[in-house]
């Protein structure tokens, strides 16, 4: 199976619906942009957030397969995707993509 790397690219914050919507929290995400994980054999890396990992979990399997070219074209890589986590406040997006063996 290959490795699937991923990379916390982005995290978008919707202020406006927080302050309609959520009630106030103290500790939301821990996740940091540039950070890195590596899924081996399509897990779940230590140290995920497990609310992201069920948001790409059938994305990272599938890469892990070997299977790629999502939506029959979406992605400059077809051995990879663009992904964003459920948070529907302050969601990150992640990239996954194969790692070569030499990386």
């Amino acid at each position: 199976m290959n490795k699937v790397r991923i990379t916390a690219i982005r995290q978008t914050i919707y202020e406006d619906l927080m302050v309609k919507y959520e009630n106030p929290i103290e500790h939301t995400c821990d996740v940091r942009e540039g950070q890195q994980w590596i899924s081996i054999d399509g897990q779940i890396p230590e140290g995920m957030c497990p609310s992201a990992w069920f948001s790409m979990r059938e994305f990272v399997e599938s890469l892990a397969r070997g299977e790629g070219n999502f939506y029959d074209g979406w992605m400059k890589n077809p051995m990879s995707a663009m992904i964003s986590c459920n948070d529907g406040f302050r969601p990150f997006s992640f990239y996954l993509e194969v790692v070569n063996e030499q990386e």
